[in-house]
């Protein structure tokens, strides 16, 4: 019977084998329950998810309407004064969107802003969280209790705000209990166990002080039992005792690290750090400031640009018209009109572009709707919102000069990326400072005073005049009794490293990047002097371009009605009119466009100096704190009046810093000199014009362009083909109908036909007058726009159907037109 059993187990074993051997054999596991749908199962590690925040979007965004287009022209006009449109950035703007530098022409980060993130953008967070930033190391404690040295602080960006700085010197509190137990034979003739417990309490508070010292408060509990027979125990009267200890212990440093000097350099640089922090804050408002004023001006000019295009499509019609009765009264020819109608097309692509913007080379990019986005996008608001901004702050015609030694003190003085450089100098002296400390030897002195009481138990004594180690004895009581009491000290000294190289290494370190900042500010210096000397070179450059395109767009009017009215008469070609239209309309938008870059010169120059938010009324200060850190300051303001001043002390370090920053006259080292009259022997703005004649520049303002776009480009709509050519069946023009004279546009339809009252002078409410500035005041009245000067020195404005006496123009010669 056993052997077939054996026999039977050893062929299912085998066969066991052979089913193992030949994979047969369940590969997946089998699972009741199981569902089919597999909702768990993932065919995939890496998958683009999208992060389950919740996060609220602005209206300016979920808002926004369609972009303005040629075909959208769904709008109301927004105007805007240069100082509202700061105010609006100002108050939305949480991140800044524009660049660091001080690069006269910097890009528009708006593109790239997504793209980056949030710490290589300036924001308001920046000082805050300067403040707030802790270093990754705590603060530690030895197994005594006691504060270990400082946190090996050798460098400006090692620590965070002066908060943290402050931390280390914080008091810092550590306990810690422990019970362990030892149960084990002896190594005695009779083998008898050895059997204790023994229990440790500890609390301890430890702080360190500004002369480098750290002081320890420590208290001890100690118990300590033993089971073992009494034959062991011979010489111990009680089996359990308790110990309470309580120490005071002083340690200070005599050499490295000893002093306040070194040991409130960490918190004087983490100071430091929150004004670098603070001046890359100015430079970002700054910087937002100037790309605002840029972006309105840029603005300004793109309105101008249409109003030059819409001055000569108009004319482009009139000549076409005038080509057209030429036709009719057999002096005319269909080249001259064709001429005529290729400039009506071509101002009408100029006026698209001017309008929209193109990417087409040669036109404007951005245009009327392309720069106002821009400028949205700097103000903080939404793309499209139903307005169109349009600027209706004139440009500053006033005539600026510079006292050079005033512009050089005011930039040394008042420029942040300067005072920022002579921070990191300051950094660097005290890095040098605590270099030279850590050469020293170590040598630190301990003192340590113990009170110590032993008793049967812990608490009272069971009864008086019981003493240890009688049962019954108290370890507080022998403790507050003052009898035994326990004294050490101790002198540590550790050299540093034979040769020092790494202390000497360090040392050299920091002179090396302390001459490093100083040239590194000297080249600072100088290449900043040079940019505020191109920049007031462009100031000069930019005013003359005002005057000579002014007389450029005066003498282009006067062509214009010269050649226009020979053209009617029949006494010159309509190329030459439409040529003489052209140089009008780019002499009229290259006065705008210097004019636009006489006020960004001049706003550069400010930028430069320092001065441009102070100009501006900006002013930078921090937000209200809560009532209890008033109460706070003020009693702690009180407490420090109460004590007496230590004439003979000194405060180490020493002065980094020189007092609020001050105004431009105190940069100047002079009194400011307001009285200009010797200087510019003149109270207006005046262009000279040839001959010694005298005209005032000025135009009608934008905001009275008229209120709808159909107002602002005056778009000939009672006939949808104003200028469309006769038909080659009957060449007679008097098929085609012309509009009444009352529906031409006349001349430069979109500006005042008068000049009398032209409006507000640009300059007006934009004169200002700064430290180094000799301000000249503005045109007080300015006529509507340039076209001849009269005898009186006074532009007079004209229309185009009035006649203008030609001298000396060739006798009318009759043209026929081309047959059929």
């Amino acid at each position: 019977m056993n052997r077939s059993l054996l026999r039977i187990t050893a062929h299912l074993q085998l066969g066991i084998m052979f089913l193992v051997a030949t994979g047969c054999a369940q590969t997946q596991p089998f699972f009741f329950n199981e569902s089919p749908d597999l909702q768990y199962y993932l065919n995939s590690a890496t998958q683009i998810e999208y992060p389950d925040v919740e996060l609220d979007s602005l209206a300016e965004t979920t808002e926004a309407q369609p972009p303005l287009t040629i075909g959208n022209h769904d709008y109301q006009f927004w105007d805007l004064t240069v100082e509202e449109c700061v105010s609006i950035a100002l108050q939305n703007a949480k991140f800044f969107v524009t660049t660091s530098g001080n690069a006269e022409f910097r890009q528009n980060v708006a593109a790239q802003f997504t793209s980056a993130t949030a710490d290589q953008l300036g924001s308001i967070y920046d000082i805050a969280i300067t403040q707030s930033t802790t270093q990754s190391v705590p603060l530690t404690v030895d197994g005594n209790g006691n504060r270990v040295l400082p946190r090996a602080v050798l460098r400006a960006n090692q620590i965070g705000g002066v908060e943290d700085a402050l931390s280390e010197f914080d008091a810092q509190a550590s306990a810690f209990f422990n019970v362990s137990t030892t149960d084990r034979q002896q190594n005695t003739t009779v083998p008898v166990p050895l059997q204790t417990i023994t229990t440790t309490q500890q609390s301890a508070i430890s702080k360190r002080f500004a002369t480098g010292g750290v002081a320890t408060l420590r208290q001890q509990v100690l118990y300590d039992r033993s089971e073992s027979p009494p034959a062991q125990n011979a010489l111990r009267d009680l089996n359990s005792v308790w110990t309470a200890v309580l120490e005071a212990q002083v340690q200070h440093p005599l050499m490295r690290n000893r002093g306040t000097l070194v040991n409130r350099i960490p918190v004087v640089l983490a100071s430091l750090n929150e004004d670098v922090a603070i001046t890359d804050f100015e430079i970002q408002v700054r910087n937002l400031v100037r790309d605002v004023e840029v972006a309105y001006w840029n603005l300004y000019v793109a309105y101008r640009n249409v109003s030059s295009a819409v001055i000569g499509r108009n004319s482009a019609i009139t000549t076409a018209r005038s080509a057209r009765l030429n036709i009719a009264n057999g002096i005319g020819t269909k080249q001259e009109l064709a001429q005529a109608e290729e400039q009506y097309y071509n101002f009408r692509a100029r006026l698209s572009s001017a309008l929209a913007g193109s990417n087409v080379l040669g036109d404007d990019r951005q245009g009327v709707y392309g720069s106002e986005r821009a400028l949205r996008d700097l103000m903080g608001l939404s793309a499209t919102d139903g307005r169109l901004v349009r600027p209706i702050q004139e440009p500053s015609l006033a005539r600026l000069e510079y006292d050079w030694d005033e512009c050089i003190a005011q930039l040394l003085y008042l420029s942040p990326e300067l005072r920022r450089g002579r921070v990191v100098i300051k950094q660097r002296e005290l890095e040098q400072i605590s270099a030279k400390n850590q050469i020293l030897p170590e040598v630190n002195l301990s003192l340590l005073y113990r009170w110590v009481g032993v008793g049967d138990t812990l608490g009272p004594p069971a009864r008086r005049n019981v003493s240890f180690p009688s049962p019954g004895s108290s370890a507080l009581g022998e403790l507050t009794g003052g009898n035994y009491q326990e004294g050490a000290v101790r002198l540590e000294i550790t050299p540093p490293a034979i040769g020092g190289r790494r202390e000497r290494t360090r040392i050299r370190g920091s002179q090396l990047r302390l001459h490093q900042s100083r040239a590194f500010m000297q080249d600072a210096e100088r290449l900043m002097v040079s940019q505020l000397s191109d920049a007031i070179a462009k100031v000069a450059t930019h005013y003359q371009l005002v005057q000579t395109h002014a007389m450029r767009w005066q003498a282009a009017e006067q062509e214009v009605e010269a050649r226009l009215a020979q053209f009617k008469g029949g006494r010159s070609p309509v190329n030459v009119v439409l040529q003489s239209q052209q140089r009008r309309a780019d002499a009229q938008i290259s006065y705008y466009r210097s004019l636009g870059e006489y006020n960004k010169s001049v706003n550069y120059v400010d930028y430069l100096k320092g001065s441009m938010l102070a100009n501006n009324n900006i002013t930078l200060s921090e937000g209200p704190w809560n009532k209890k850190a008033y109460w706070d300051a003020l009693e702690r303001a009180r407490e420090r009046s109460a004590g007496k001043q230590w004439k003979d002390g000194v405060s180490r370090p020493s002065v980094v810093r020189q007092g609020p920053l001050l105004n431009g006259q105190h940069a100047a080292g002079m009194p400011y000199q307001s009285d200009m009259e010797n200087q510019l022997p003149t109270d207006s703005v005046i262009l000279e014009a040839p001959h010694n004649d005298m005209f005032e520049v000025g135009e009608v303002p934008l905001g009275k362009m008229g209120a709808s776009q159909s107002e602002m480009l005056n778009d000939p709509s009672l006939n949808p083909n104003p200028i469309a050519p006769p038909t080659e069946a009957t060449p007679n023009v008097e098929q085609v109908p012309l509009p009444s004279a009352d529906q031409l546009p006349d001349g430069p339809s979109i500006l005042s036909p008068n000049g009398a009252d032209g409006g507000p002078t640009p300059s007006q409410g934009a004169s200002r007058k700064t430290p180094g500035q000799r301000v000249v005041k503005p045109v007080q009245q300015a006529s509507s726009r340039i076209h001849r000067v009269s005898a009186q020195g006074r532009v007079i404005p004209t229309a185009y159907e009035q006649s203008v006496e030609v001298g000396s123009a060739p006798v009318p010669v009759k043209r026929t037109p081309l047959p059929k």
